[in-house]
C-alpha cells in the first residue's frame, strides 16, 4: 500500500507538470492507453481468462465512472495545488460510505455519523467558502471523490463473483476508447519526449492500482488503509519540491479532520464486523 501510493503521488505530480503543455484530457487519454502495458502480460500468462465475464454492462459502468472520476482529477490537478488537490480527495472513503448506506443497506450509528460529518467539516475547512472563493479545481476534485466512491461501490459489487485480474483488466480495456473522445476534441499531437513521460504515467498508475489491490488482498482493510493517507506526506514534499507550493494551516486543519475521520470510519467499521455489536453500541 506505501508503494501505491508513492506511484500515485509521482503520477499526479507528472501530471501538474504536464499540464502546461498538454491537455488534461489528453493526459488521461495517454495515461490509460500506456496503462494497458501493465495489463498486456496477463493475457501471456492466463489467456483470455481475465476476460471471461457475465457482467460486461456493470464492468463499462465502472469503467465509465472511473473515466469522470479520471478527467475530474487530472484537470483539477492542472489549476490546484498539489497538497490541496491530495486532502480533499481524502473524501473519497466517506462518501463510499455514505453511499453504502443506499447500496448495501448497510446500518451506521451514531459514532460513524459523527465521523462523517467531521470529514465533510474538515472539507469545508479545506475550500472555506464565503471566506475564500471555491474554484472549480477545488469542486472538480470533490467530483472526483464522488464519483470514484461510485466506482468502489461497483467495484464491491463486481468483486462477489469476479477475480481482481478480471476487474483491472476490463476497467483497463474500456477506459481507453471511453477516453480518447474528450482527447479528440483538445488534441495536440504530442512530443517523443512527451510520449516517454506518459508512458511512464501509464506504468505509475495501473502499477498503482495492482499494488493497492493486492494490498488489500493480503491484508485487512482496517490495516492497510491508514497508509493511503500518506499520500499527504509525498503530495507536501513533491509539491514544495518540484513546485515551490506551500500549503495554508487550513490545509492542513481540514486534512487533518478528513484523515480521521476516514481512519476511524474504517476502525469502527471493522469492530462492528469482528465483534458483531451494534453500531451504536
Amino acid at each position: 500500500m506505501l508503494l501505491s501510493t508513492i506511484c500515485y503521488s509521482l503520477l499526479h505530480a507528472l501530471i501538474r507538470g504536464m499540464s502546461n503543455e498538454l491537455h488534461p484530457f489528453e493526459l488521461a487519454f495517454f495515461r490509460n492507453l500506456f496503462g494497458l502495458l501493465v495489463v498486456l502480460p496477463w493475457f501471456i500468462r492466463y489467456g483470455l481468462a481475465p476476460l471471461r465475464t457475465s457482467r460486461l454492462g456493470l464492468h463499462a459502468v465502472r469503467a465509465g465512472l472511473n473515466v469522470i472520476a479520471v478527467l475530474s482529477y487530472f484537470y483539477a490537478l492542472s489549476v490546484v495545488p498539489l497538497a490541496d488537490a491530495t486532502a480533499l480527495s481524502f473524501t473519497a472513503p466517506i462518501f463510499t460510505t455514505v453511499l453504502a448506506i443506499f447500496f448495501f443497506r448497510e446500518f451506521v450509528g451514531v459514532r460513524r455519523w459523527i465521523a462523517i460529518l467531521i470529514g465533510f467539516t474538515g472539507a469545508f475547512v479545506v475550500l472555506r467558502p464565503g471566506i475564500e472563493s471555491v474554484t472549480v479545481g477545488q469542486l472538480l476534485v470533490l467530483t472526483y471523490a464522488l464519483f470514484f466512491a461510485f466506482a468502489l461501490i461497483v467495484t464491491k459489487i463486481l468483486g462477489q463473483t469476479e477475480s481482481s485480474v478480471t476487474i483491472i483488466t476490463y476497467v483497463s480495456l474500456l477506459m481507453v476508447p471511453i477516453s480518447v473522445i474528450p482527447a479528440v476534441l483538445v488534441w495536440q499531437t504530442p512530443s517523443l519526449v512527451q510520449i516517454g513521460v506518459m508512458l511512464i504515467m501509464g506504468i505509475l498508475g495501473t502499477s498503482a492500482q495492482l499494488l493497492m489491490t493486492q494490498a488489500l488482498k493480503e491484508g485487512e482493510t482496517h490495516v492497510v488503509m491508514p497508509f493511503d493517507f500518506t499520500k499527504m506526506i509525498w503530495a507536501v514534499l513533491l509539491g514544495l519540491l518540484v513546485f515551490q507550493e506551500i500549503p495554508g494551516i487550513y490545509t492542513w486543519l481540514g486534512v487533518a479532520m478528513i484523515i480521521s475521520s476516514a481512519f476511524y470510519i474504517g476502525y469502527r467499521e471493522h469492530v462492528v464486523r469482528v465483534s458483531g455489536i451494534e453500531d451504536g453500541k
